[in-house]
């Protein structure tokens, strides 16, 4: 089956657990229809021809697949390049959090296409944020409209997520421009024929720059030159890869012939913080990836599920039964479904605190998107790699070979835990630099907020809720200890204990924060039947919340074990090892 956009479960949770502001609801549902449809019948048609035709590389040029093109023009065409950019900028100004959605619905419907235009959203925040005028006059308009993409050119064979050890050079020629020289590698996008002129915004060193991440600034340099001559850059090569194989994966030459031409963006030596703004925005893209690959590989293996025959069912009349009437794959299924729905919440949840960052919140929004923005990414494409790996299982034998797809949905998600900073880094990330935001407050606001979501619960008597309430407010309280053991470790300097429990913290972090986004949903769908609300997607949206708290949300206190008692292997670890 073709991927569809869930725009209703995406509205509802837009509406009743994230609080959608800044635009009717009539234009959101609009919006998201219309960008579904372009999901359902643009993207996702070429998803396995991107898959099987790859990006053939030849004489310095990539070549992308048949309908790619095409189907890039008409997705800029429909201004879906800029929905949340600055209207001065020809943006439509919409809200992160619908944005965020339609994401989820490109990437869902074809991840190695939707590679292109995410990378690009970054380039536009970190331009627009901290680009001089002449530059923002010159290239904004052009990557808001998507005519022009952008790249983020960081890694270096030698240095990964190590950027100390970077080593591309950046020599000012005397007219406002520099000269960038070295190579880059894992470049997405970095060559193509989607788009006539390319945006490289990338990291080099000035020739007297202090050691280490201090001393790195950030350029963006065009493949073409604004009097329309080629740049001294090339695409030296492609990767080979597991996944994604629709999307090109570029080593980058700067400087064959003296020197790529640069302007700076920002500070010298300042580059870095330039960068991770482009980052920080293409983090929460990645998680909202993981979500949509998740629901892509939901939707097909429930689809499968309903039409494969196999055994007979408990109490059926027929001699077999599909194999969704097995209580073994419903748990595969519904597990797959309430990891979605979870990730979905946290992701959007994440995007609406960016929006209220530009509010009368301000830095306490700010910070709530920090702190929640490494478990967008990590727990949402964590759960993509377990999602589509039951996907695979639920479709058997089927599932191992290419031609239901399922496998590819399996190999593509695997990256999604690993570019844009590791999962193990986000980990690291969450722990060392955001639990301490505002000396923990940030951290505590959002503990309660999941308590008051499960306080809503335990006031319901509603039997369908079941032992929601009491679940999740064990989940909440093994975050709640697990959070000031790892407090305590930092602010004690023993931060090898905080950092040996980073990732099962994070995994905590994520599994507490979905089962109280998933309660308030399904609080509002209990409210809706009740005032008469017909639709049998909300008793379904109580169920599936019920199957989150009492299957899911138990490994809440295992995870808080490892947090508080599983360091001790760093003592040892080398022993362990070398057996």
């Amino acid at each position: 089956m073709s991927y569809r956009a869930p725009v209703a479960e995406m509205l509802f949770t837009l509406r009743h657990v994230v609080g959608l502001e800044g635009i009717d609801a009539e234009d959101a549902e609009a919006i998201l229809s219309e960008a579904g449809r372009i999901a359902g019948e643009v993207l996702a048609p070429l998803n396995r021809v991107g898959d099987r035709h790859g990006t053939p590389f030849a004489e310095g040029r990539v070549t992308t697949a048949p309908g790619f093109r095409e189907a890039y023009a008409t997705f800029t065409a429909g201004g879906w390049n800029g929905l949340s950019a600055d209207p001065d900028h020809g943006g439509q100004g919409l809200p992160k959090a619908l944005e965020a959605a339609c994401t989820e619905m490109w990437n869902g419907a074809n991840l190695g296409f939707s590679l292109c235009p995410l990378l690009t959203q970054g380039g536009i925040e970190a331009l627009a944020a901290h680009g001089s005028e002449a530059l923002k006059e010159r290239y904004l308009a052009k990557l808001v409209s998507g005519e022009w993409p952008a790249t983020m050119n960081l890694t270096e064979p030698q240095a990964g997520s190590d950027l100390a050890l970077l080593r591309t050079r950046a020599e000012p020629a005397g007219d406002g421009t520099y000269r960038i020289t070295g190579s880059k590698i894992y470049i997405t996008y970095g060559e193509h024929d989607m788009a006539d002129n390319i945006v490289h915004l990338v990291l080099a060193r000035l020739k007297d720059a202090p050691a280490g991440t201090r001393g790195i600034s950030l350029f963006l340099v065009p493949k073409v030159l604004p009097d329309g001559s080629l740049n001294d850059l090339r695409c030296s090569g492609i990767e080979h890869k597991l996944g994604i194989n629709a999307s090109p994966t570029c080593s980058m030459a700067f400087g064959d012939r003296g020197g790529a031409t640069g302007w700076l963006i920002g500070q010298e030596n300042k580059g870095l913080a330039c960068m991770f703004t482009m980052m920080n925005a293409a983090r929460l893209a990645v998680g909202v990836q993981g979500v949509g690959v998740a629901e892509a590989a939901t939707q097909k293996a429930l689809a499968y599920a309903r039409e494969r025959r196999q055994g007979k069912a408990i109490g059926a009349a027929e001699a077999t039964s599909p194999i969704v009437a097995h209580p073994d794959v419903q748990r595969m299924l519904l597990t797959m479904k309430a990891y979605t729905a979870a990730a979905r919440s946290i992701c959007y949840l994440t995007a609406a605190a960016l929006d209220a960052a530009h509010g009368p919140e301000g830095k306490a929004a700010h910070d709530r998107a920090s702190l929640l923005t490494p478990v967008a990414k990590a727990f949402s494409t964590d759960l993509a790699n377990e999602i589509t790996s039951l996907g695979v299982q639920v479709h058997g034998g089927m599932g191992f070979v290419e031609e239901t797809g399922a496998a590819q949905l399996m190999r593509d998600a695997r990256i999604l835990a690993i570019y844009e900073g590791t999962n193990g880094i986000q980990a690291i990330d969450l722990t060392g630099r955001k639990l301490a935001l505002d000396g923990g407050t940030t951290a505590r606001a959002q503990i309660a907020w999941m308590r008051r979501a499960g306080e809503g619960l335990l006031k319901n008597a509603d039997p369908a809720f079941g032992r929601m309430g009491a679940r999740l407010r064990a989940a909440i309280e093994s975050l709640d200890r697990a959070t000031t053991f790892q407090l305590a470790a930092l602010t004690s300097n023993r931060p090898e204990t905080a950092l040996a429990g980073a990732s099962p913290y994070l995994r905590l972090f994520g599994l507490a924060l979905g089962g109280a986004c998933l309660a308030k949903a399904a609080l509002a769908a209990s409210a809706a039947q009740k005032a008469g609300e017909t639709d049998p997607a909300h008793a379904g949206r109580v169920a599936l919340a019920r199957f989150y708290a009492e299957n899911l949300l138990p490994a809440a206190s295992g995870l808080e074990e490892t947090v508080l008692g599983g360091g001790a292997f760093t003592e040892d670890a080398e022993l362990a090892l070398a057996v």
